[in-house]
């Protein structure tokens, strides 16, 4: 199965005196609790995007729009836009934290992911706007 990317953004960790964001690499998929992974798939076409941040499924559940709210035309539009950036960004570790800018997406604006693929990868930009402070495009983040 084709993945359209792999997120792998990984615990934010509470030390006694202050917090530190974990490289992906530092904890074994096997210990990450299943609430903190959400697979979006769309069997039909072969595609998945497998999400792993820890609050982003919870945050879907009570805070995001519900489904139906926005068009799938709407989201794909603002999904495209987004995945420039976000890949863009990955392309530059230098200048943008590589921790959070891990993996390209593979967004093909001429393939039809479907309503949950979309509703999910839009809303996870969304999460990811509000919750490290980043702008993917002029669009301001809201919910």
């Amino acid at each position: 199965m084709k993945r359209i990317f792999q997120l792998l953004f990984i615990a934010l960790i509470t030390l006694s005196c202050g917090t530190s964001k974990t490289n992906s690499n530092d904890i074994p998929i096997s210990e990450i609790p299943e609430d903190d992974i959400v697979r979006i798939a769309n069997d039909d076409i072969e595609y998945e995007i497998i999400i792993i941040e820890p609050g982003f499924n919870s945050w879907l559940a009570s805070i995001a729009r519900p489904e139906g709210y926005y068009s799938q035309n709407y989201m794909e539009a603002r999904n495209r836009v987004m995945v420039i950036e976000w890949n863009n960004r990955v392309l530059q570790p230098q200048q943008f934290d590589p921790n959070l800018y891990e993996m390209r997406i593979d967004y093909n604006q001429n393939i039809d992911y479907g309503y949950d693929v979309n509703y999910k990868l839009f809303n996870y930009f969304t999460y990811f706007q509000l919750t490290y402070k980043q702008r993917l495009s002029s669009f301001v983040p809201r919910i």
